[in-house]
């Protein structure tokens, strides 16, 4: 079942993708992701399991590794109230999904670290099964959703050229 990792306070890429493991093969990386805050994080995340973090998620340098660990250890969702723009992209181009919730659910007591958690990418919404809590999580343009959906950038633009390419 899946389960919700609430990180506090600024999660920045150097947690995520820590400087000393860069040019470490992408296992390697993954393996101390978020290590500085959540020791065990790399080590008991699930596939499925949604983050959610405080603010500014993602702040710090531009490496795509940042999301691209994520994504690697099988979260299904980042969720935040809001996101650094070099990351929030860079996670979009990977095909990891990222949405923004309402600063005001951040308080709510069931969103808390371990819940367990089913995201609907659709609708969206992350459901908290613990307690039936819905929380409704700000939609993103259709244009991102299909990008996501196709696994991102690269996986998108291919299909487009395919597409377009049988057609000519």
């Amino acid at each position: 079942m899946p389960r919700l990792w609430r990180l506090e306070g600024t999660i920045d890429t150097d947690v995520l993708a820590p400087g000393f493991y860069m040019k470490s093969p992408l296992p390697e990386l993954a393996d101390h992701c978020l290590e500085a805050v959540c020791p065990d994080f790399a080590r008991t995340v699930r596939k499925g399991d949604v983050l959610l973090s405080d603010a500014n998620m993602g702040v710090g340098s531009s490496r795509e590794q940042a999301a691209e660990v994520l994504k690697y250890l099988g979260i299904s969702a980042v969720i935040a109230p809001s996101f650094a723009g070099i990351f929030y992209r860079n996670a979009i181009n990977l095909g990891l999904p990222v949405f923004t919730i309402d600063e005001s659910f951040m308080r709510t007591p069931s969103l808390a670290n371990g819940a367990r958690v089913k995201f609907n990418f659709d609708a969206p919404e992350l459901l908290i099964l613990d307690n039936a809590t819905c929380i409704k999580l700000i939609p993103i343009p259709d244009f991102l959703k299909e990008l996501i959906l196709d696994g991102g950038l690269v996986p998108h633009l291919e299909k487009r050229f395919l597409q377009e390419g049988s057609h000519s």
